[in-house]
């Protein structure tokens, strides 16, 4: 099956109508998008949209041969005319199917939010899974095994990273799937930017009329194994962490901070981390990681390699300069290196979080310095063990190492 992608935007397009924000503002020339519209084989229309002839002739197509036109989602636009010649739009009820003359087969999904999704199988027998913007199947039971895995899905993975996660948990989505973003709308700076979100989520974004091979292999980056996340107090490096495990099931949450009794203002800290997780991921509190790094299992995430660092020095006396030269020194760098051992041997996907410290204004006590050089050296052993380094400045993310580092 070819699929020509008339749009990849939201609803109302990108950039939005009258919309004065910094990714309407940049959202010009390749990265502005029409709203999502998909030509299959030239012969089923998913979504009309305005323009949608004069979108199907700029990529070298005609809608002359379209026998189906379906919708997914109330358009919330202008008032769409149909072209003439073309079929009048309609809906397939959820779960039923419709076979097209052409030997496509259509089977409407249930979706969790209003609108229809469609999976459609080609006369050859690849199968694409095409979702509205803001909705997840229903229906889809966790640990449970889908019949149908997809050579497409072509979903709103910014605003919905959670029905990926769903797709993948059932098997419906695996390692060969090509996942493109579509219904694209501003909440992502594009270019770099939204490359680099989508690439930590194994997807990727393609311009408006593109025309895509369903089944044909596409040179997608590869989800890193290991990851760490670097950043200053508040910088968002938490935020970035769990965002590029939003679209993977079953997520082990590690945290090491462990609670601290009376602590009103660490307790809202540690409930406005929890109530920013998806609900499916689970939490262990502990700063034991080395037996976890050695286990098979779902996406690890271990937050934060800093506090980490504060126990084992506890532990090892580090901050009674007697006890720091009379084996305390000695007994952290080994923990260090046990430590970058594991994540060197970790065969789930791990995602570390630590803050920088050493670019901040030289601590005034002998014990600070001796933290920051030591979460100097914690983390440039951890990094030299992942292929993926980001450091968070402001809530932006820069790639010091990674597929798409400097782009």
């Amino acid at each position: 099956m070819e699929v020509t992608l008339l749009g990849t935007g939201a609803p109302a397009g990108l950039p939005r109508p009258d919309c004065s924000c910094a990714v309407c503002a940049t959202s010009l020339g390749a990265d502005a998008r029409a709203a999502t519209a998909l030509l299959v084989d030239g012969a089923l229309l998913l979504d009309l949209t305005p323009g949608a002839a004069f979108a199907a002739a700029r990529a070298g197509h005609s809608l002359g041969g379209v026998r189906q036109v379906l919708l997914t989602h109330p358009h919330d636009g202008p008032p769409v005319e149909v072209p003439a010649g073309l079929p009048q739009p309609g809906r397939v009820p959820d779960w039923r199917e419709s076979t097209l003359v052409t030997g496509h087969r259509v089977r409407a999904v249930a979706m969790d939010a209003p609108g229809t999704g469609y999976a459609v199988a080609g006369p050859d027998g690849q199968r694409l899974l095409y979702l509205p913007p803001g909705g997840a199947p229903a229906g889809l039971e966790e640990g449970s095994k889908s019949a149908e895995r997809y050579d497409m899905v072509l979903a709103d993975l910014v605003g919905r990273p959670d029905a990926l996660a769903k797709l993948r948990a059932v098997g419906a989505v695996g390692p060969t799937t090509d996942v493109v973003a579509v219904h694209l709308d501003h909440d992502v700076p594009p270019g770099a930017e939204l490359r680099r979100r989508l690439a930590a989520a194994g997807a990727r974004a393609v311009p408006d009329g593109s025309t895509l091979v369903v089944g044909v292999y596409e040179d997608v980056p590869d989800v890193s194994r290991r990851t760490l996340v670097l950043g200053g107090a508040r910088s968002g490096k938490s935020v970035e962490a769990e965002r590029r495990l939003e679209s993977f099931p079953d997520v082990l949450y590690v945290a090491t901070g462990g609670t601290r009794g009376g602590d009103t203002e660490w307790a809202s800290r540690v409930a406005a981390h929890r109530d920013r997780r998806p609900g499916s991921w689970r939490t262990v509190e502990t700063c034991d990681l080395v037996p976890l790094l050695a286990q098979d299992g779902a996406p690890l995430l271990i937050d934060c390699l800093s506090l980490w660092l504060t126990d084992v020095m506890d532990s090892v006396g580090a901050w009674d300069d007697a006890q720091w030269a009379d084996g305390g020194e000695r007994a952290l760098r080994a923990r260090v290196v046990e430590l970058a051992e594991a994540v060197r041997s970790a065969r789930r996907t791990v995602v570390l979080v630590s803050n920088e410290v050493g670019s901040g204004i030289v601590p005034a006590t002998a014990s600070g310095r001796r933290y920051r050089d030591e979460l100097g050296r914690l983390n440039a052993a951890v990094a030299a063990e992942c292929e993926e380094v980001v450091l968070v400045v402001a809530g932006q993310a820069l790639v010091l190492r990674g597929p798409v580092a400097g782009a």
